[in-house]
């Protein structure tokens, strides 16, 4: 059997609810407290009463591109 490389993307569409004074605050939460990690789960490090959010639990998956590896 041949070995290949394929490159993948999961792709995991949702929403974060946020409290915040304006768009950017809000933008700059998410990026700076909300994370998610392969083995673990959606997180925040915002008070619990200041962010919610709603994601799939399954991803979209995209092959981006394939190649063979070289032989041994």
């Amino acid at each position: 059997m041949k070995e290949f490389e394929v490159k993948t993307r999961f792709v995991f569409d949702g929403v974060f609810k946020v409290k915040a004074l304006n768009r950017q605050q809000a933008d700059e939460f998410v990026q700076m407290h909300c994370g998610l990690v392969i083995g673990g789960d959606i997180h925040s490090s915002l008070p619990s009463e200041d962010i919610d959010w709603d994601f799939s639990v399954h991803p979209e998956k995209k092959s981006r591109s394939i190649k063979p590896m070289p032989n041994k």
